[in-house]
């Protein structure tokens, strides 16, 4: 029996620890924000955070999480009031929508750690996540915004 804290919350997983976290959030605990993109950790529709640091989940076996702490994009706001969920909705970033849970997530974790990131340390941070519909431009805007609204 493994305990995987997830947006504050205590839950028992008792099936295989070598499956990705992904699966166990998305088909055991039923956490289906986080996206399934690639299955090799490339795209990065899968991104929480693991200790607030961003991670692939569909690359990560549940075993590796040990005691730590995993943020969902359910997690980041309950009600939808962190800076980045409002920049992206004034900016109505999203296209298709399918990469942007992974993308807010990386942005979140970008502005903990950067309060005011350039557009180089933007593109750095953000270049491991894929969009295919291209909605860069509005991405990194809505991370300019996301700055502002934490102000």
């Amino acid at each position: 029996m493994i305990t995987l804290m997830i947006n504050g919350k205590a839950h028992q997983f008792d099936d295989d620890g070598s499956m990705p976290l992904l699966w166990a959030l998305r088909d055991v605990l039923k956490y289906t924000g986080t996206k399934y993109g690639c299955g090799k950790g490339l795209c990065g529709a899968c991104t929480v955070h693991l200790n607030s640091q961003p991670v692939r989940s569909c690359s990560l076996p549940v075993s590796a999480v040990g005691d730590g702490e995993i943020t969902t994009i359910e997690g980041l706001s309950e009600n939808g009031e962190h800076a980045v969920q409002q920049a992206w909705q004034q900016l109505n970033v999203p296209q298709c929508g399918y990469c942007q849970a992974g993308q807010m997530m990386s942005a979140a974790a970008l502005l903990e750690n950067n309060k005011k990131p350039s557009d180089d340390d933007i593109e750095r941070a953000m270049s491991g996540n894929i969009c295919r519909c291209g909605t860069y431009q509005r991405i990194k805007q809505a991370i300019h915004l996301a700055v502002e609204l934490k102000e």
